[in-house]
């Protein structure tokens, strides 16, 4: 009586069995690195560069022996004037700047990890989903087949059992016409 509800769960049910066959049929394995390596643009890529860099011991080695040098050089220097006397107040500025800056960079890339772990997970859960539907068609398909082995041992019982039922009438005949 409402052939458009009707219309509407058929398409509906239609496009869920589209999905599945794509599911099924297409490649689940992908490199999520590539995907993502695709869609970045220059500053993402400099971005990954500059927090790469930055929480490595290349940088922690080179960055303390640049704070010693400072350091050193603007309280070794007597017969010069320094450039930055202590306390340092221009070199506290340029770390405060550099601190600034390093944290918003490395945020943008953590972020950009966290979308590779959820394309990640988002790929495991397709494989483990188009792993289960082939193992449920693996099942269905070794039923079938049991199936079909159970239906052939079973005529081939049939047969034997009248084989067996015609000689022993055969026997019994032969028997009783040996005993009259």
């Amino acid at each position: 009586q409402r052939p458009s509800v009707a219309i509407a769960m058929l398409s509906e049910i239609g496009g869920r069995l589209r999905a599945t066959n794509e599911l099924i049929t297409s490649l689940a394995s992908k490199n999520v690195n590539e995907e993502i390596e695709e869609q970045l643009k220059f500053g993402d890529r400099l971005a990954d560069k500059i927090a790469e860099f930055g929480g490595s011991w290349r940088f922690i080695i080179a960055f303390t022996l640049l704070l010693f040098g400072w350091m050193a050089l603007n309280s070794i220097q007597l017969w010069l004037r320094p450039f930055d006397e202590f306390p340092f107040i221009f070199l506290n500025l340029m770390l405060s700047t550099i601190a600034a800056l390093q944290a918003p960079v490395i945020m943008m890339s953590q972020n950009r990890a966290g979308k590779k772990d959820r394309l990640r997970a988002e790929l495991d859960y397709q494989v483990n989903l188009k792993s289960e539907l082939m193992l449920q068609q693996l099942h269905a398909k070794l039923d079938e087949v049991r199936a079909a082995e159970l239906q052939t041992l079973q005529e081939t019982i049939q047969v034997e059992l009248s084989i067996i039922r015609k000689r022993l009438e055969e026997f019994d005949a032969s028997a009783g016409k040996k005993v009259q």
